[in-house]
């Protein structure tokens, strides 16, 4: 079982933050959202996330019905992909998204891709 939410929230937007709580969760269901994925593609798109925390948020993701992972021919390995459930937080991923592209400046912050290029260092946009 992946790690407990708690009973009961006193609205719905605290839930649905304990459900994206920390800094991967989400990263990970946007990579998802964008096609589904091997572990090693899951992995090398996220620079910065190791290979225990990764196992750890896809396992709580699949404890709690949002990402599943799938054999088929084209996959005999398997790759993980958003649930339905998952896929209805498409809006939700890419409107955080866009909020911090447009913002980031304001910020004073450099957004990566979050693909590492050949010197192995994030590329900046």
């Amino acid at each position: 079982m992946g790690k407990q939410l708690a009973k009961s929230f006193d609205c719905a937007m605290e839930f649905t933050l304990a459900v994206l709580n920390g800094k991967w969760k989400a990263v990970i269901l946007s990579r998802l959202n964008e096609q589904p994925r091997r572990y090693s593609e899951l992995r090398a798109s996220i620079p910065g996330l190791s290979d225990k925390m990764l196992t750890q948020r896809l396992h709580d993701l699949m404890s709690w019905g949002l990402v599943e992972h799938r054999r088929s021919p084209s996959h005999p390995t398997g790759c993980y992909e958003l649930t339905q459930k998952g896929k209805l937080l498409d809006t939700l991923l890419r409107a955080i998204c866009t909020w911090g592209q447009q913002h980031a400046v304001f910020f004073h912050v450099k957004i990566g891709d979050g693909v590492k290029g050949p010197d192995g260092r994030r590329k900046a946009r």
